[in-house]
């Protein structure tokens, strides 16, 4: 509120009244709660607070629903990287295996021949 530097102390006193009486009228004139537009503003605000509740609610159940279809989906992910990994390493496993048997029958032939060769040339000799 803008002063005037001419104003005196009573001018300042009774504008100062005046917006004080302002103000109260302001307010007197405002509507009470008991009133009907009251009543249906708030019936609105709550009409609106419970459907906004609604909402979340049912938003929070879906979340629900796709967090558990993700951790299903998660969990057979996981189950079938697992049976992978499974099979991979009994593939590996049986490979060694075989490589082992190979070393293991070449190693039995080279003996044989050697010992066929040994007794090959003990009858010639005797």
């Amino acid at each position: 509120m803008k002063h005037p530097s001419d104003n005196s102390f009573s001018e300042r006193r009774k504008s100062a009244e005046s917006a004080r009486r302002q103000l109260i009228a302001k307010f007197e004139s405002a509507p009470k709660p008991t009133d009907p537009v009251m009543q249906e503003r708030l019936a609105a605000r709550e009409a609106v607070a419970s459907a906004r509740t609604a909402r979340r609610a049912e938003r929070d159940a879906m979340k629900a629903v796709e967090n558990d279809r993700l951790l299903r989906e998660a969990a057979a992910l996981a189950e079938v990287a697992e049976a992978h990994h499974r099979a991979e390493a009994e593939a590996r496993q049986l490979e060694a295996n075989n490589r082992i048997a190979r070393v293991v029958a070449d190693e039995a032939a080279r003996k044989a021949e050697r010992d066929r060769r040994y007794a090959a040339r003990k009858a010639r000799r005797a």
